[in-house]
């Protein structure tokens, strides 16, 4: 039996790593981003990386290289030297889960991506799974975490088997995810691993959501979202498929 999605993640767009905006210096999961997005009434789903130390960060990449003025791998630093790290464009630097945790306190749901550390796709140390596991003991807000690699989402359903969790999902095209191996995407194309990692949901990607198997999940009762809609025409379409939406650079409609 899988822990239940709160309502919350059915009825609230989500806001894809924050309500973000660049020219407004509000950068992907920044304390920035996320405040707006509480400010704004959605849901808000965030990335996670480890630091060398152990701690769950809030960012997308495995490198610096894109989002500051750093370069080169993020697990080379501690937490603290991260802290000290300032986002390109904005006042914000890296933030850590416990941080962002302390920031919505329970306002929004918060929909948390944890992020393959094997970049294969395969079997993980468990290490960043632990420490959000850590991060989110005695949080009482509506949350749910996934990730592409169902053995985090594995990890997850040992560590904090009481937490929302699922998958994050997609085509799985092999040339958007190397240096996993063709085989292992072709074998996460179509699912497999739903019901053995006791997922509640999919967050599905948008130009692929008329895949059989994403029906067959949903005739199931498995909760369907998807990334990421980028344009009302859009949602309008995805929302004839899915119970809600991730979303990006526009106000999507918060539902009377």
């Amino acid at each position: 039996m899988h822990p239940p999605l709160p309502t919350a993640f059915l009825t609230t767009p989500i806001a894809h790593r924050g309500y973000h905006d660049r020219s407004l210096g509000r950068i992907e999961n920044s304390a920035f981003a996320i405040r707006a997005a509480i400010e704004a009434g959605y849901g808000i789903e965030i990335d996670l990386q480890l630091s060398s130390d152990g701690q769950a960060m809030v960012f997308h990449d495995e490198t610096l290289d894109r989002l500051t003025n750093q370069s080169g791998p993020l697990n080379a630093h501690t937490a603290a030297d991260l802290g000290r790290i300032g986002l390109t464009g904005s006042d914000d630097t890296i933030a850590t889960l416990t941080e962002v945790l302390a920031i919505v306190a329970g306002r929004v749901p918060l929909l948390i991506e944890i992020k393959d550390q094997s970049l294969t796709l395969s079997e993980t140390d468990g290490l960043l799974e632990a420490a959000t596991a850590r991060a989110l003991h005695g949080y009482t807000g509506a949350v749910a975490v996934m990730s592409f690699n169902p053995h985090s989402v594995a990890h997850m359903a040992r560590l904090a088997p009481d937490l929302p969790r699922g998958l994050t999902t997609c085509a799985f095209d092999p040339t958007d995810w190397h240096p996993a191996d063709s085989a292992a995407c072709l074998r996460l194309r179509d699912i497999p691993d739903y019901a053995v990692t006791g997922s509640g949901f999919i967050s599905h990607e948008a130009a692929d959501l008329d895949r059989p198997r994403v029906a067959e999940l949903a005739a199931q009762g498995a909760a369907i979202l998807c990334w990421t809609i980028r344009s009302a025409n859009a949602e309008e379409i995805a929302r004839k498929i899915v119970h809600n939406i991730t979303f990006e650079g526009y106000p999507a409609l918060i539902p009377a």
